[in-house]
């Protein structure tokens, strides 16, 4: 299992908490350190799709433009994201060839209970 995000994000401190305490292990890539690659980020889209991706509840998502944002599509937001991966919702897991974006405990116990 590999866990993408942000050390400092809330959300992955988290996600991150969870998996220790139910001794389930696992890799964790920061986007800010280790970078983000075009076809990294292509494999994710090509399986949960960008709108997935995209975070619309967060600051760097406000901080874009009026106009930006309302004709945004699959190749801006991909452009957006690969210049600033803060717009990814987080954390993206990649576990067993599926890919996951977020973190919701309930989801999480079901989902990797057989890790």
């Amino acid at each position: 299992m590999k866990i993408y995000g942000i050390r400092n994000c809330d959300t992955v401190k988290k996600a991150r908490k969870w998996l220790d305490e139910q001794s389930i292990a696992y890799e964790f890539h920061d986007f800010k350190k280790d970078g983000l690659s075009e076809p990294m980020l292509s494999r994710w889209e090509d399986t949960v799709g960008w709108e997935a991706l995209v975070n619309r509840r967060g600051t760097t998502w406000r901080k874009l433009p009026d106009e930006v944002r309302d004709t945004i599509s699959a190749q801006s937001a991909h452009d957006i994201m690969l210049d600033n991966p803060s717009i990814i919702k987080r954390p993206v897991v990649e576990h067993e060839g599926d890919v996951t974006v977020g973190f919701n405990a309930n989801q999480w116990a079901t989902r990797f209970s057989d890790s």
